[in-house]
Order: structure tokens, then C-alpha cells, then sequence
């Protein structure tokens, strides 16, 4: 399996204003910017009864199993208590540089790669080399994705893909053919999306928008020989470009393909469980394939991963595997040891594999995910096969985002509800975000 290219070291630009850049400040302030676990962790008693704190976004789905894993966690290693640090994934962050400048901050991190540059370059973050976690049946390639100026930062739950989930249910109910994606274009998407909604009545939307998210525009770019972020650090993209993604999305909704804004808005705040396909009133939406599984439970009903459109429309596909997620540990951890025996015991417990399963991507330990492949569910076995067609087609990973980056998420956020609006033009939108990205990357 392909995998994503290996981070550069940060670019030690200012990050922007906000809670992320104060937090970092104070962070690296009351650090001095070591990056390593207090000097007393070595003479700590191993069988000392601690409590560490760990973090992490995601569905209900996610949330039960992970309570599971906890549970089987603290029966192997009864003098450690887990306490459970939650949230969904659009206030995640916010709550996480808040704890982190009141010097609170959990002792295992779930990072994204968006911020991962960012919390390391500030001394937030230890070294993963320096604790006592095993990462030997892990791909040097996907070690090296959190990996920055040769001190691991994060290690990698396991990859996944941005993808179309479909609704067949809801294609047949509405005289519609599924897809071939092996061959469909941006403009198939779109008259597909178009049927679909005019066929039902409106009573089902053929889609849900996807432009609160850039992974989608990266595939576009990536589709056209262009790229969200360059070999340098900077924006490798035209912005013409990211105003034709917006222009497909007016066209969705001005053809009723997709639900108008207001809708829409609601739609994506409401995460995998409230979205459109979730809740069977939407036949088609863009999601990672590690959240199939929240998806089906929440449907009902059986769902299937889709290429996305335009993969063999231009000169290259734009499809890519991604690290899921990370497990970091706090440099300020009180108790680095046990962080690091929770970690190695994520990574490479196939008990806790065959709990977790795909949730957070496909596991990074090759052995683990081997164990637990027949203990998939269904929604896990097509994620992994889908997966598996991919590997002929993905031509390669992008460069990981450079610090900074992880403010593009609220910035494409607000600019795709000002297009959706029509309070800025796709162009207008394209252009402000070229700028405020890259004020934010330095």
C-alpha cells in the first residue's frame, strides 16, 4: 500500500491569532521548549496507582468504543485509571489549546495532521522515541508521517481515504442508477445529484455539499496536477481552481441537487450521525471511509464507499491515504510512562484492535490488522477492500500541511458559507482564502 510522503520539519513562522497561537505561546513560555517528559518519570514507581487523561474527537459510535477500550485497558494495567476527554471534532481543538494554556492538558493527545506541526514546533508534545512504545510493526513511511526533525511526534492509528458514501437504498427507491466510479466526472456528479432529488420530490437530496472540507479540494487539485500546499510550505494551488469546487457546489444547489443553505448549514454541524445519508433523507456525501461504520449505524441500512468524481477525468487520479489520526503524549504529562504503556497498548493489543477494529483507520500495526480482518464487520470489510482497489490507482500522498495549516479548517468553514450564501462570489471566496491561509501559514 502506497502511503502519504513523509513530513518536511516545521516552518517556525508565528502562527495567527487565536486561541491555538496563545495557547502554543504560554506553552513554549512555561516550557522553556523542551520537549521531553519531566526528569523524575525514571524513578517513578511502575505499579503506582496513577490517573492520566486522554483526548479525542468523534461520533457516538466512536465514543462507545472507545469506553470499551478504556475498560480493557485498566483490567491489564489495574493501577492505571483512564479518564475520558471528548468531543466532536468542530470544538475539539478549541478545548484542546484551552486546556493546554491552563497547563492542563491531557496526557495522551489525539493529534490531526493539520496540527500536529503546530503543537510540536511549540513544546507541547514529547517524544515518542524517548517512551517506552513499540513501533516495530509499523511502516517506517507512516512512522515518518508524524515524524518532524527526527523527534515522533505522533504515531498514526491506522489510513484511511476521503471517499463518496452512496446510498443504494436511495438510489433505487429514485429510479436512479448507481455510478460507475471508475469513470464518472465532476458534471456526472452533479446530474446525478440533480435526478436524484428531482425524482423524490426533494424528499431526498442526491447530495450533501462537501465544502466545509479541503481534503475534498486537495483531491481536485491533486486531479488537475496541483496541490493545497507545496514542497515549500506554501499554497500549490491556482485560485481559480478552488472557485470551480465552489462553482460545482452552486450548481448542486441552484439544480436542487443539494439542499440550499440554510439546510445545508445545519446538515454538516450535525456530524456523521445527523448527516444526509445518516438519516436517509440524502442519497450521496463525502466522508473518510473510517467513519462507514457511525454512518451505517445511523442509516440503518447498508451504505457503499464511492471513488469520488473525476478520478479518470484528467491526467492523474487525486485520491490518497491518509494517516487517520495520531496518539501523541503531552511533554507535561505527569506521567509520561503511563501515557506511553496506554499508546503502545492502543497500537499494538490485538484485544484493542479487535475493539477499535477500522474506527480510526485501518490499523497501523500490520499485525494488529491482520489479527482483527476477520473480526471485521461488514462495513469494516468494504472499508478495507476499497481501500485495496485503490493501491493500482493512488498515485502518491500530498505533503503534509505546514504549521499553521490547522486554521484552514475554520477558514474554508466560514468562506464555503459565504459562497453557499451568495454573500461572496466562488472567486471572491477563492481569492480571500489564498490570503488568509497564507497569513496563517507565515
Amino acid at each position: 500500500m502506497r502511503t502519504p510522503r513523509t513530513r518536511r520539519g516545521p516552518r517556525h513562522a508565528g502562527l495567527a491569532a487565536g486561541l491555538l497561537a496563545a495557547a502554543l505561546a504560554l506553552t513554549a513560555c512555561a516550557q522553556g521548549g523542551a520537549v521531553s517528559p519531566g526528569a523524575d518519570a525514571s524513578s517513578a514507581d511502575p505499579d503506582e496507582p496513577v490517573t492520566i487523561r486522554w483526548s479525542w474527537w468523534g461520533s457516538d459510535t466512536r465514543h462507545t468504543l472507545t469506553q470499551q477500550v478504556i475498560d480493557l485497558f485498566e483490567e491489564k494495567h489495574p493501577n492505571i485509571t483512564v479518564v475520558p476527554d471528548y468531543t466532536d471534532w468542530g470544538s475539539y481543538f478549541d478545548k484542546l489549546s484551552v486546556s493546554v494554556a491552563g497547563g492542563d492538558a491531557p496526557d495522551v493527545i489525539t493529534q490531526e495532521e493539520r496540527y500536529l506541526a503546530d503543537y510540536a514546533s511549540k513544546g507541547v508534545l514529547a517524544d515518542l522515541s524517548g517512551l517506552d512504545v513499540d513501533t516495530s510493526k509499523i511502516d517506517d513511511t507512516i512512522l515518518q508521517s508524524g515524524t518532524i526533525d527526527d523527534a515522533l511526534y505522533g504515531v498514526a492509528t491506522g489510513v484511511n481515504v476521503y471517499s463518496v458514501v452512496a446510498d443504494p437504498q436511495a438510489f433505487a427507491d429514485a429510479g436512479v442508477e448507481m455510478p460507475d466510479d471508475t469513470t464518472w466526472t465532476w458534471d456526472d456528479y452533479v446530474e446525478t445529484a440533480e435526478k436524484i432529488t428531482a425524482a423524490t420530490g426533494g424528499a431526498v437530496y442526491g447530495a450533501q455539499d462537501y465544502g466545509f472540507n479541503e481534503p475534498g479540494f486537495s483531491i481536485l487539485a491533486r486531479q488537475h496536477g496541483q496541490s493545497l500546499y507545496d514542497e515549500d510550505g506554501g499554497l500549490g494551488f491556482e485560485p481559480e481552481l478552488l472557485a470551480q469546487w465552489w462553482q460545482h457546489s452552486l450548481d448542486l444547489q441552484a439544480g436542487g441537487g443539494q439542499p440550499d443553505a440554510s439546510k445545508t448549514v445545519e446538515v454538516d454541524a450535525g456530524g456523521p450521525e445527523q448527516s444526509l445519508v445518516g438519516t436517509g433523507t440524502g442519497a450521496m456525501a463525502w466522508f473518510w471511509s473510517n467513519q462507514l461504520t457511525a454512518l451505517t449505524n445511523a442509516s440503518g441500512r447498508p451504505l457503499q464507499l464511492l471513488r469520488v468524481p473525476g478520478e479518470s477525468e484528467f491526467d492523474r487520479t487525486g485520491m490518497y491515504f491518509k494517516p487517520a489520526m495520531y496518539y501523541s503524549v503531552s511533554s507535561r504529562s505527569a506521567h509520561p510512562e503511563a501515557a506511553a504503556t496506554l499508546v503502545d497498548f492502543l497500537l499494538n493489543d490485538p484485544e484493542a484492535g479487535a475493539i477499535l477494529l477500522s474506527d480510526r483507520g485501518l490499523p497501523a500495526n500490520t499485525d494488529v490488522r491482520a489479527a482483527v480482518t476477520d473480526k471485521f464487520a461488514d462495513t469494516d470489510k468494504q472499508a478495507a477492500e476499497f481501500l485495496a482497489s485503490l493501491e493500482d490507482e493512488i498515485v502518491d500522498g500530498p505533503v503534509v500541511p505546514p504549521a499553521g495549516a490547522g486554521q484552514a479548517t475554520e477558514i474554508i468553514k466560514r468562506l464555503n458559507a459565504e459562497v453557499l450564501f451568495a454573500r461572496l462570489t466562488p472567486q471572491q471566496a477563492a481569492e480571500q482564502f489564498v490570503q488568509e491561509v497564507e497569513a496563517a501559514i507565515g
